[in-house]
């Protein structure tokens, strides 16, 4: 006889803190004097670049997509403490004071319990999988309705991998999902990269026809962000 932990899908191991931070430019700094706006812009991305070379950290511009949110700081760190030093040397920095963190989001990587046996090329796993470069990074929350919880696994699992199935159809869309049980406001972090926009809309649209897709409960803001070194964002700023 199978025991009840032997039937089950398989625990989870320790991964990676992921957490997007979404930041917004008081314009009050743009009219300070160009020498003081330019000692600052060094500090900031002196910061940026000390963390980015022990952990990996991304920058992506949001300047002209959005208007509620300038830049995006994507960082991933296996120490919760190590983020939270790094956000707060960033926020106490001259230009940091005048920052806003409208959006921000926490999260872990996991794997998931619907792939199974299954395996392919860059699957994603309990670790973190470093980004592809591409263009284009597309971020949102997602929560699931908690009737999705109550379905059998195995009837899950036969919808994820149509899910799934739908995904492989567009191979120049990587994902990183992220899981904030427990941490935060949302269930999920959902970043997908691409180096065409058009590619992520119609995976997007494909998957709205999938059986999993009746059980979203939330799935907004989605953010498109542009990769940007963070001195050329900055200097866009000001």
């Amino acid at each position: 006889m199978k025991s009840k932990i032997a039937s089950e899908p398989d625990q989870p191991t320790q991964g990676e803190f992921l957490k997007y931070t979404f930041l917004k430019l008081d314009p009050e700094w743009k009219r300070l004097d160009e020498r003081q706006r330019e000692i600052d812009k060094q500090q900031f991305s002196l910061l940026v670049q000390t963390y980015a070379s022990k952990n990996i950290l991304k920058s992506y511009c949001l300047i002209g997509i959005r208007g509620d949110c300038d830049f995006l700081l994507w960082c991933v760190s296996s120490q919760l403490e190590d983020l939270q030093q790094f956000i707060a040397s960033l926020l106490s920095s001259n230009l940091g004071k005048y920052l806003a963190t409208p959006y921000s989001y926490l999260a872990m990587t996991r794997k998931s319990e619907y792939l199974g046996t299954h395996k392919h090329e860059g699957q994603e796993g309990s670790e973190f999988q470093n980004p592809a470069e591409s263009k284009y990074l597309f971020v949102y929350p997602f929560i699931k309705k908690r009737e999705w919880y109550f379905l059998p696994h195995e009837e899950r699992t036969l919808m994820m991998a149509q899910h799934f199935k739908i995904g492989h159809k567009y191979p120049n869309v990587k994902i990183h999902t992220g899981y904030s049980f427990g941490l935060d406001d949302q269930e999920f972090v959902l970043a997908f990269e691409a180096d065409q926009p058009s590619d992520f809309l119609e995976l997007v649209m494909e998957l709205r026809s999938s059986e999993a897709s009746r059980y979203t409960a939330l799935e907004i803001p989605i953010f498109t962000c542009a990769i940007m070194d963070i001195k050329s964002i900055l200097n866009l700023l000001g």
